[in-house]
């Protein structure tokens, strides 16, 4: 049966929301802080560190100066770079269909993470999903420049109208309160998806919270009676 949706289109967070590359992320994150003189973090820690930019965790993770949060962003950069963006990365199991079916429901859809730009591409490429996105919107290289939750969506938003798409009633799916942070500078509503990288009190704000892709698919996803 033809699906519509109450949303004009549909814009995704990447980590934790779409892929999860925790392990390569707690790999690089063990070698950079080890190389810097720093202890390694542990996976339950990874929630500090899965979200945010790099440039803003290294600060407020293990009290670097700005200066050496550049540096350090840098060498993690490096080896991201050397090891393949890729690496490790896995789809959470049913997303990559439901954002297809989102797609052949006719819906623009666009990603807005807080991850370079270059590794968002990488990955929807890996995982076959370019093709289901309008624009795949990301940070920066230096997660400086753009880094900003608010100011992803609102460039996000930017590309999509570029396009022709009626941004009208657009919704954010995301896992962490920046998520949400940056959704309400923009007017924005937020489905927040617990199967990412999160306490459970960073959902307050949010319009809907889900716990499995079914219960995301009834909220994107209408099926059409009249079709």
């Amino acid at each position: 049966m033809p699906s519509r949706s109450p949303w004009t289109c549909v814009l995704w967070d990447v980590d934790g929301t779409i892929v999860d590359a925790s392990v390569g992320i707690l790999h690089r994150l063990t070698v950079t802080l080890e190389h810097f003189g720093l202890p390694a973090p542990t996976r339950d820690e990874l929630v500090h560190w899965i979200g945010p930019p790099m440039y803003e965790s290294f600060q407020v993770n293990v009290g670097m100066t700005p200066a050496q949060s550049t540096e350090a962003v840098a060498f993690y950069r490096s080896l991201s770079k050397q090891e393949g963006y890729t690496t490790g990365a896995r789809v959470f199991e049913g997303v990559d269909t439901l954002i297809h079916d989102v797609a052949a429901a006719g819906i623009p859809q666009a990603t807005a993470s807080s991850k370079p730009e270059v590794q968002v591409v990488a990955l929807m490429d890996h995982f076959d999903l370019s093709p289901a996105f309008t624009a795949i919107v990301g940070a920066t290289q230096d997660e400086k420049t753009l880094s900003a939750k608010s100011d992803i969506i609102a460039e996000a938003l930017r590309r999509l109208r570029a396009s022709g798409v009626d941004t009208s009633r657009p919704v954010l799916i995301g896992d962490r309160h920046h998520d949400i942070d940056g959704g309400r500078i923009q007017g924005i509503p937020v489905v927040f998806v617990t199967w990412g990288f999160s306490w459970p009190h960073e959902s307050e704000g949010a319009q809907a919270v889900v716990s499995d892709v079914d219960a995301l698919r009834r909220l994107l996803l209408v099926e059409d009676a009249d079709a």
